[in-house]
This record gives structure tokens, sequence and C-alpha cells, in this order.
């Protein structure tokens, strides 16, 4: 009975640490291609303890769907030249 029980509350503990994971890490799905014109707002957020790479958000402004939050991966070539592309067009204004 001891041991059912110390195996039960050992798989309550996994789940509360496995619903902290996505709590603190928002990018679980990583998002679209974008156009750089869309872009509105791009926000770099740390590595939590939890997530694996850094998180780049962006938010997009379209007519159609107004506006979006997109998750993007870090390691593609499209969000390296998107994000060289961000800090150029901030320090022109």
């Amino acid at each position: 009975m001891k041991l059912l029980t110390a195996a039960l509350l050992l798989l309550f503990i996994a789940m509360c640490l496995a619903s902290a994971e996505g709590v603190k890490c928002k990018c679980s799905r990583k998002g679209p291609k974008i156009r750089f014109s869309n872009v509105r707002k791009l926000e770099i957020k740390p590595r939590y303890p939890f997530c694996v790479e850094e998180m780049i958000i962006v938010t997009l402004w379209t007519r159609v769907r107004g506006e979006q939050q997109h998750c993007l991966n870090p390691k593609r070539q499209n969000t390296v030249r998107l994000l060289k592309w961000y800090r150029v067009w901030k320090e022109k204004g």
C-alpha cells in the first residue's frame, strides 16, 4: 500500500512539473513564414530552465486577421534574416 501511495505521489509531482514547463515556455509550436513588412513588434526573451532555446515572439498585423503573435524558431535562416532586418529598421527609426 505504501509503495502504491509513493508511486502516485511521484506521478503527481511529475505532472505538476510538466505543466510548469508549458507555462514558462511559450514557444511550443513554431510560427509560419512571415513577411517583414507585416512586423509590428519583435521580442527576444531569454531561455528559461524548461525551454531548450530562446523565445523570439513576433507581433504581425494584416488587414484580414488583424494583430497576431507567433513564435519563431531561432535556428531558421529566415528568422536570422528577420533579426538583422529588424535591428537595421529600428536604428533608422
